[in-house]
């Protein structure tokens, strides 16, 4: 079990050596993550459910898709300390970079107007999110705040795969409501990110 300690209403993760090799791990995952994200909406064939939410939101409200992410992980952050649910730096700079990261790409990369490159683009992605995951978590300086509700479900007897489920499947109707773009490749990125994250979260995590 990992060791927190309180910090007002929070509980936050203490870190644990080696610190600069977990927290350079840690940008390069939010990095990998980001870029991902950013690839998965330019290709413009479905993204994950939580992309879908936050292109709704981004479609309702003057902000972009980056935004919006760090809004919506703001929000979760917040109640943290009623799902009893604690913080790291992970948590804290998942939060604040992977949206800035997601917008930088989308102004770096061209619209993709070929099918062979948004297919590509797509393909590429949850292997990127597997990378980004398997560095970022695996370095042990707290999940993301998405991450964080599922396993708080989890604590209150639901399995991760159904806790996942419930999360991934709200996020995504109320995406589709609010505008945001569900296809196939939201498909395609539910049924393989999870492969990719396991994957790597084995060989990328740092041992205590």
């Amino acid at each position: 079990m990992t060791a927190t300690r309180k910090i007002g209403p929070y509980q936050v993760y203490r870190v644990r050596p080696p610190q600069a090799q977990r927290i350079l791990r840690l940008l390069v995952g939010l990095v990998c993550f980001g870029i991902a994200l950013g690839l998965s909406v330019e290709a413009d064939l479905g993204v994950n459910p939580w992309t879908v939410f936050h292109q709704g939101l981004s479609e309702r409200l003057p902000i972009s898709i980056g935004v919006a992410i760090i809004v919506t992980g703001l929000v979760i952050l917040v109640i943290f300390p009623v799902i009893d649910e604690p913080i790291g730096l992970g948590t804290v700079l998942n939060v604040t970079l992977i949206g800035v990261f997601v917008d930088i790409t989308l102004v770096i990369i061209p619209d993709l107007t070929s099918l062979v490159t948004r297919v590509l683009a797509l393909g590429v992605a949850p292997i990127l999110i597997g990378v980004g995951s398997g560095l970022y978590i695996g370095s042990g300086l707290g999940p993301g705040p998405r991450d964080g509700i599922m396993t708080a479900l989890e604590r209150r007897g639901l399995r991760v795969s159904v806790a996942r489920t419930i999360v991934e499947l709200t996020a995504l109707i109320i995406g589709v409501v609010l505008g945001g773009r569900a296809g196939l490749g939201t498909l395609y990125m539910a049924g393989t990110v999870g492969f990719w994250v396991q994957l790597f979260l084995r060989r990328l995590r740092i041992s205590d």
